[in-house]
């Protein structure tokens, strides 16, 4: 006899919008960039900061292009970012 096959239950709509980790995160690059410039201690972080600040801000805009397309249901779109809140 065979046990009946668990499913997990599904998870919260707070735990699936990337939205707040994503500004968080480009949130904090920015506080570590600004430091780095004011605290003449962390001029060596300048370079990271500037990079990091870059990436976020490239993730940012790359995750908001995978979404329009998304919800205009582009064929290349990756799946479940158009659900959600609508802005």
């Amino acid at each position: 006899m065979t046990a009946p096959e668990r499913v997990p239950p599904e998870l919260p709509a707070a735990l699936l919008d990337p939205r707040p980790v994503i500004g968080a995160g480009a949130l904090l690059w920015m506080m570590a960039a600004v430091a780095a410039f004011t605290v003449p201690a962390l001029q060596g972080w300048r370079p990271v900061t500037i990079a990091g600040l870059a990436v976020s801000i490239f993730g940012a805009s790359l995750f908001l292009w995978q979404r329009s397309a998304a919800r205009r249901g582009a064929r290349g779109a990756q799946s479940g970012l158009g659900q959600g809140r609508q802005q």
